[in-house]
């Protein structure tokens, strides 16, 4: 099943890359569907890796501050339960307030992480979405700003002179 979805998808974006008018909405909609693929769709290759970079390391975070926090959560819970003062977590010796300060770090840790996935998530979808928006935006060298000092006896300034 999961072959017939991946095949589906790939048919779409091979007939939708070779079009040559590009769809906001067509883009945005592959980029919620797969991460990536409505920049693959406007023609931005290089900015696939930089998502999938930052949507597996926030997922990284996201585990890790997880484990983390259930690890000190139990030491708590089992010091509050067992009423002593220490509890040892990882060859450490931790009382309850230090256990209670690690697990409220790693839980505003996950949650940081949790944000920084979904931010990269949406962004990604904005992108491609403003990526198909400008395709055809055209960016020549015949556009230029020049700035240029003037001075008379009277009058000193800047002259602006804008070529398109």
């Amino acid at each position: 099943m999961k072959k017939v979805y991946i095949l589906f998808i790939c048919t779409l974006l091979s007939v939708s890359v070779f079009s040559q008018v590009k769809s906001p909405k067509k883009a945005a909609i592959y980029s919620v569907i797969l991460p990536g693929t409505g920049q693959i769709y406007t023609k931005k290759y290089w900015k696939v890796p930089i998502i999938y970079a930052g949507i597996l390391s926030s997922a990284h975070y996201i585990n890790e501050n997880n484990q983390k926090y259930n690890l000190y959560k139990s030491a708590a819970i089992n010091s509050i339960n067992n009423n002593s003062s220490n509890q040892i977590v990882n060859g450490n010796d931790y009382s309850y307030s230090e256990l209670k300060i690690l697990k409220d770090y790693y839980r505003r840790n996950r949650e940081i992480s949790y944000f920084s996935f979904i931010a990269v998530y949406v962004l990604n979808v904005v992108d491609a979405s403003v990526g198909a928006h400008l395709y055809h935006f055209n960016v020549s060298d015949d556009i230029s700003l020049n700035i240029t000092p003037f001075s008379n006896f009277k009058n000193q300034g800047l002259n602006l002179s804008l070529n398109f």
